[in-house]
């Protein structure tokens, strides 16, 4: 019998248990070694908001009351990290699971890249989303709001592309020091005006570019009196529903700031038929091989599995010490 972390009800984290399973036809046993988390996203499950929308209605493309969009138990975890019974090391997309079989299609193979390069995979593809649908170009000024792992990922990518200038907004120190290691310039928001900040370090211009991957409505409002004329902010979060406050009818009507919202998985691609969902994960791995996407100082230092259930709940509670949270098998060795 193997076991899968779930979250059962609003904020219980618990181990389900899994009947083993042999492969059937297009399935291989893999053997876990490494895995990490997708916080945000999951977030809304394990804190209750995530189902409060009611179904998703694919046909008419919204919310209906009755329903629930992902009904518990919802696994947790995201990709995970491991090795066949051939030896071959490989990445898929899963919950932290003991015993996984796996369809064969699913499967990435890891060749000589890191577990914790591979990582990236997922926060690139959604960085790399929200960079396509902003319409970033070399030389423009891109801030990033909201440093996990997308976030990081972006000014990662900002970088790379030949933003001429990259602004980090974070109030955990932490995840700030990560992004100058990237070439950012880090901005604590905790009691300054950052929207002024920006538009100062640009001549008063504003950036052209705004990713906001934090979920906090004051970061939007920020970004909106941050952004330059007619530039464009790329909303990628997952929130609850905001609190009264923000305000549309000040420097967004006066700039004509241009809110898009990303998500990268959606089809069609808004640049469909030349870009989807494939191209994208192909594109963001080819940048994981050629080392301008990197999981240094973002996936954390590796608790044992068995641990999970305990540490989880401390993503919510103490997120200043878990950036990427990552758990080590018991069948690996640690590194």
């Amino acid at each position: 019998m193997g076991k899968r972390l779930v979250v059962q009800s609003n904020g219980a984290i618990e181990w389900l248990e899994v009947p083993e399973r042999n492969p059937g036809p297009g399935e291989a046993r893999i053997t876990p070694l490494f895995g990490v988390e997708k916080h945000g996203t999951m977030a809304a499950f394990v804190k209750g908001y995530g189902n409060e929308r009611g179904r998703w209605d694919s046909e008419h493309r919204m919310h209906r009351s009755e329903g629930t969009l992902w009904p518990y138990p919802v696994p947790l975890g995201n990709m995970q990290f491991g090795k066949t019974e051939a030896g071959e090391r490989v990445a898929w997309w899963g919950a932290f699971e003991s015993d996984p079989v796996i369809s064969d299609s699913s499967l990435i193979r890891m060749g000589e890249i890191g577990w914790r390069d591979a990582a990236m995979q997922d926060p690139g593809e959604f960085a790399l989303g929200a960079l396509r649908d902003a319409n970033a170009r070399i030389g423009d000024r891109i801030a990033v709001f909201g440093l996990g792992a997308i976030g990081l990922a972006a000014v990662q990518l900002a970088v790379a592309s030949g933003a001429s200038q990259v602004f980090a907004i974070d109030p955990i120190a932490s995840r700030r020091a990560v992004a100058e290691k990237y070439g950012a310039t880090a901005v604590d928001p905790e009691g300054i005006d950052v929207g002024l900040v920006l538009r100062e370090a640009t001549s008063m211009t504003g950036v052209d570019v705004v990713i906001d991957y934090s979920g906090a409505w004051r970061a939007l409002q920020s970004g909106l009196r941050g952004v330059a004329y007619g530039g464009t902010i790329a909303y990628g979060a997952f929130p609850a529903p905001f609190p009264a406050g923000l305000d549309l009818g000040g420097e967004a009507h006066m700039n004509r700031g241009k809110i898009v919202f990303t998500r990268s998985c959606s089809e069609p691609n808004p640049d469909f038929p030349r870009w989807d969902e494939t191209r994208v994960k192909k594109t963001v791995w080819s940048l994981i091989e050629r080392g301008l996407l990197r999981g240094e100082s973002i996936v954390d230092e590796p608790v044992p599995f068995d641990d999970l259930d305990r540490v989880y709940p401390e993503i919510a509670k103490h997120p200043e010490t878990h950036l990427k949270l990552a758990t080590v098998y018991p069948t690996s060795p640690r590194s």
